[in-house]
């Protein structure tokens, strides 16, 4: 374990609702939901009002309003949140310089050292909780441990306006007893493997031997080892790019058509592939987001042998994902297409020979100042032109930063 180290994790309390809280005293202590109330509506962000009744965020709005009838729906504006954002950023950057995004709303934060100018971590954290509530009229809540993993578990147990600190010496004592599933990306499958084996708390897999883990779990296998044992060298990564850029929707009803979701996936690509130019990115990964009616969800991902800027390779390759699975297609409710792996280092090789790859460049180039000046509908290619237009819960797509730090 690296030694001496202090690291917070800073977890704004409900954040999308706080804000609307905020800015909206009719609001205050009423329960408050973000997110689209039509019967394809999703809940991006629940109040702590609203959370006493059983709503939480991902949550279809029509399953909300059946636990919380009186509840508040509030569409929400993603500009005024990340302008709050950049407030909240800015006074983490009064303490450390190092600084790592996890989302809109929270961060990891390494104040190692720091102790000369802000005195301990425990006070560095205090410190914040009061600049955000002082300065901003919201609430926070903060772990402090000598790593990543105990800090982000840590910032969770006191949830809202809570402090919580994990000393290196109390490290057991706190784990064991904690159920396996509050490791991070230990979800149903995982838990699934280690009920096998007899596991239901971080205590029971720290007696496991590694091999055991490893032989079923493969390489999560080895970071649970660790985590179990409060162990987490990573360091904190100071980068504010976005990790991965993503285009979903949610359909009023369920698409039928599978040359209809094709269409979808085409203006999807186009779409991101837009907006990794604008953000002078390449990206490698490619994944296609399919949920269906009864809202059982699947991913598939392709890793590119280059990264790519280019609509046509995006297309392809969200395409080509999607060409697999339909054969036993069924009917869908939600869309996306994602891509991750950003770097600056533009392609070496690719799909396609390199005349072509000029052509696409520059189809691309007239195609990005089109949109510039007239919007994002003023041209579109021919195989995005089949969607129909549906009105959806959401639309968006997000490139806020996002680590990819699973287990």
């Amino acid at each position: 374990m690296t030694p001496n180290r202090s690291i917070l994790h800073v977890d704004m309390d409900a954040f999308f609702a706080s804000v609307e809280q905020r800015d909206h005293p009719e609001l205050r202590g009423k329960p408050v939901l973000v997110g689209g109330d039509g019967p394809r509506g999703v809940v991006a962000a629940a109040s702590y009002e609203a959370r006493v009744f059983g709503v939480h965020s991902a949550m279809p709005s029509a399953i909300a309003k059946r636990l919380c009838p009186q509840a508040i729906f509030v569409s929400g504006s993603h500009k005024n949140y990340r302008a709050v954002s950049n407030q909240v950023f800015e006074i983490f950057e009064r303490f450390t310089p190092l600084i790592q995004p996890l989302s809109i709303d929270e961060a990891f934060l390494d104040v190692t050292g720091t102790e000369r100018l802000f005195d301990s971590p425990k006070s560095i954290a205090e410190q914040i909780r009061s600049l955000v509530k002082s300065e901003l009229r919201l609430t926070c809540s903060v772990g402090v441990a000598p790593n990543k993993f105990l800090a982000k578990l840590a910032s969770d147990m006191n949830k809202p306006d809570g402090l919580m600190i994990i000393e290196p010496d109390r490290i057991h004592d706190i784990l064991d007893p904690m159920p396996a599933s509050a490791i991070p990306g230990v979800g149903p499958a995982t838990m699934k493997q280690l009920t096998r084996l007899g596991v239901r708390t971080i205590g029971d897999i720290r007696k496991l031997p590694a091999e055991t883990l490893r032989a079923k779990l493969h390489d999560s296998g080895d970071r649970l080892h660790q985590y179990a044992r409060g162990i987490d060298d990573r360091p904190v990564r100071v980068d504010r790019e976005a990790k991965s850029i993503s285009h979903e929707h949610t359909f009023e009803q369920d698409l039928k058509d599978p040359n209809e979701v094709r269409a979808i996936i085409a203006r999807q690509s186009e779409d991101v592939a837009y907006r990794i130019r604008k953000h002078q990115r390449f990206a490698r990964t490619i994944t296609v987001k399919i949920r269906f009616g009864d809202f059982e969800t699947i991913t598939r991902s392709t890793t590119l042998d280059h990264p790519t800027d280019s609509t046509a390779e995006i297309h392809k390759a969200a395409r080509e994902l999607f060409d697999r699975w339909a054969q036993s297609f069924r009917p869908v409710r939600l869309i996306g297409v994602g891509a991750s792996q950003l770097t600056d280092q533009p392609e070496t090789g690719g799909l396609f020979d390199q005349k072509t790859k000029d052509t696409q460049r520059s189809v691309d180039r007239v195609g990005d100042e089109i949109i510039n000046r007239f919007g994002k509908d003023a041209v579109r290619r021919a195989s995005s032109l089949k969607a129909k237009p549906r009105h959806g819960a959401h639309g968006p797509g997000s490139d806020t930063p996002t680590t990819g730090e699973e287990l």
